[in-house]
């Protein structure tokens, strides 16, 4: 049976997982002077960045929105394929132009969308949330510490395209991987994705506009510190899988000016990472 005023099967079809109202979040969002310009929501997609970077390669203007209800060739870092069932959870990509930003700031973006999340999840949701650098958006169950969430960013043509993927209703055995969670699984108080979207998009736009009014200044609109204050990777020992098979151990100390994690080796050398897949190193039992 076909739902109404849609194609194919009826979204109805899991009454624990209702879709999407577009027309009630453009009302809520699209608002005069607001940095959301445009907003939809599509049922199904491979990915919402690829399709929102084809629009800004189109002059799409910033404050494009695009959720799907079902992404099925998400990606991650490193080029991870990822899926979810459909309405499981928040995927969506923004379209930033700040041209009042130097490019080499635009690092502070994926950054800047996980402290905003973090943020609404804490207040709307309850949940404790933690950031593993680079990107993801962590919270601890049963004592372990589960990945909730991710994002990325891309360069498109001169604007930037960052897209989030958050587990919201997602049951045990659909969770893609053990050392994954859900916000349902992780008892968080709201599970409503239009509750969560409306709150994700406007603290990201609070704190975009402080971002972009201090020129993507990351001390000056206290992005760094707030990072700082959430980042789970900070004074942990890690061990930071480099491009070129290389491997540093040591010391998580700081997240620099420029975004990039910190780490000491035991002989006191402090090393600037940029890019790399980070591993939580267990303390060892004495």
């Amino acid at each position: 049976m076909r739902g109404f005023g849609h194609d194919g099967p009826s979204p109805w079809t899991d009454l624990e997982r209702p879709p999407l109202d577009q027309a009630g979040l453009r009302r809520d969002l699209l608002v005069p002077g607001g940095l959301w310009t445009a907003l939809d929501v599509v049922a199904g997609t491979g990915s919402t960045n690829t399709d929102l970077a084809a629009r800004a390669k189109e002059g799409a203007p910033e404050g494009a929105v695009l959720i799907a209800e079902e992404q099925t060739a998400g990606r991650g870092r490193l080029e991870r394929q990822w899926s979810a069932p459909a309405r499981s959870g928040l995927f969506l990509s923004v379209l930033l132009r700040p041209k009042d930003v130097p490019v080499d700031r635009y690092g502070w973006l994926p950054i800047l969308v996980g402290v905003a999340a973090a943020g609404a999840l804490g207040r709307i949701a309850g949940l404790e949330t933690g950031l593993k650098w680079p990107n993801d958006l962590q919270t601890v169950v049963d004592g372990e510490e589960r990945k909730l969430g991710g994002i990325l960013t891309e360069l498109a043509d001169g604007a930037v395209v960052a897209g989030l993927g958050l587990n919201v209703s997602l049951r045990e055995d659909e969770l893609p991987v053990p050392t994954a969670t859900s916000l349902a699984l992780s008892g968080a108080a709201v599970t409503d994705r239009e509750t969560l979207v409306r709150a994700v998009l406007r603290e990201f736009a609070e704190l975009y506009g402080e971002w972009v009014h201090t020129a993507g200044d990351p001390h000056a609109s206290g992005l760094l510190p707030a990072y700082a204050a959430r980042c789970t990777t900070l004074g942990r020992q890690v061990k930071v899988q480099l491009p070129g098979d290389r491997e540093l151990l040591g010391e998580a100390v700081a997240v620099d000016g420029d975004g990039r994690l910190v780490v000491r080796t035991p002989d006191g050398t402090r090393h600037p990472v940029a890019a790399g897949d980070v591993v939580h190193v267990r303390p060892q039992q004495s």
